[in-house]
């Protein structure tokens, strides 16, 4: 990809205990006890607490589309996403919960509507799942979504308004398309995150809602585009460069998604770049060509003069589903000495030599 850097990855094991997203513990130094002043009778002694700020680390999630829900053809189908989950909002993220839990916050690309209202837009595809289903998200500590894709009006104005309403009643902020949005987490980093569309993607607009973002007091600021060809395990030029202008305009963290496969990770200048994240918890088909997947999580530094850095990034090759026969919509981490997990590493470093897939395109 021309200029981009090489980038060194943090191997994991993907089956690693509850608690492993606090891998990025603060440093401890051994403290040296000096000797004590010789003092005396009637000197008192004075003791010193320090009052110097101190480094902070966050740590944040990001996977790729998450449909949770079903095109009507699948959705009384056995295999369909409302008959494999059911009512039990635990199971899709059952198996990565444990990474959610442990980190400062999780972001997933919320591709499709959950809303009870509406009727389905005349295309091939159109993603509905129960608002009930606002539960797998709160329930599994999935704390941001956005719904800058093109399927989150695939039940008309009605079906996003009422999706909007579904997250907010349940307390998850989202960014919308071409818009951008000031997230306080509570681990009190405030993110701007912005959303855009690939049949938008207009670069000074852009930028002035990263300039926006940066004065309401954003310390971080990323990009979620949801871009590129769909099946393509390369990204395109226009990807490419409107990545790099991203970064260049000030955002920390590029955030990709639509091509329903992985992309390669670039680093770039001061901030680092998700080409594609690919499917997690898809349930927009029951038999994907390509289940792999990943789960990536970004160490944030923030130092004691408040400047804003990446630090270390965790890599966790998963399966999109936790058997092999079919998508059960439930991404589990892969053994780390599969061929398996070695191969999305291949992806994400741009060594994968397959073929693209041939992905019908699904349309606005």
């Amino acid at each position: 990809m021309g200029a981009e850097k090489s980038i060194l990855f943090a191997l994991i094991c993907a089956l690693c205990l509850t608690g492993c997203g606090k891998s990025f513990p603060e440093e401890t130094h051994p403290t040296t006890q000096a000797p004590l002043p010789v003092m005396a009778a009637d000197t008192a002694a004075e003791t010193t607490v320090s009052t110097e700020p101190e480094e902070e680390r966050f740590l944040l999630t990001f996977v790729g589309d998450c449909t949770l829900g079903a095109n009507p053809k699948n959705t009384y189908a056995d295999v369909g996403f409302p008959r494999v989950v059911g009512e039990d909002y635990a199971y899709p993220f059952r198996n990565v919960v444990s990474f959610f839990e442990a980190d400062d916050a999780t972001f997933v690309n919320l591709e499709g509507t959950l809303t009870d209202v509406g009727n389905p837009a005349d295309k091939t595809y159109t993603f509905r799942g129960s608002s009930a289903y606002s539960h797998i998200l709160t329930d599994n500590s999935v704390e941001v979504v956005t719904l800058a894709n093109n399927h989150s009006f695939d039940y008309g104005q009605a079906g996003y308004d009422s999706t909007r309403t579904v997250l907010e009643e349940a307390g998850i902020p989202y960014a919308q398309r071409d818009s951008g949005v000031l997230i306080a987490l509570g681990c009190g980093l405030k993110v701007g995150l912005y959303g855009m569309v690939y049949y938008k993607l207009d670069v000074e607009d852009m930028k002035a809602e990263i300039a926006s973002l940066r004065e309401q007091g954003a310390e971080l600021v990323i990009v979620a585009p949801h871009w590129g060809v769909e099946g393509s395990y390369r990204p395109t030029q226009l990807q490419t460069d409107v990545g790099h202008a991203a970064v260049d305009a000030g955002a920390d963290i590029v955030w990709g998604s639509h091509p329903h496969v992985l992309q390669p990770i670039e680093e770039y200048g001061d901030g680092i770049i998700y080409y594609s994240m690919g499917n997690f918890c898809f349930g927009g088909n029951s038999k994907p060509e390509d289940f792999d997947t990943v789960l990536l999580q970004q160490e944030v530094i923030r130092d004691p003069e408040g400047q804003i850095t990446l630090g270390s990034l965790k890599i966790v090759p998963c399966s999109i589903s936790s058997v092999e026969s079919v998508n059960n919509y439930q991404p589990t981490p892969m053994d780390v000495d599969s061929q398996r997990y070695a191969r999305v590493l291949s992806k994400l470093d741009g060594s994968f030599e397959g073929p693209n897939l041939k992905i019908r395109k699904i349309g606005k």
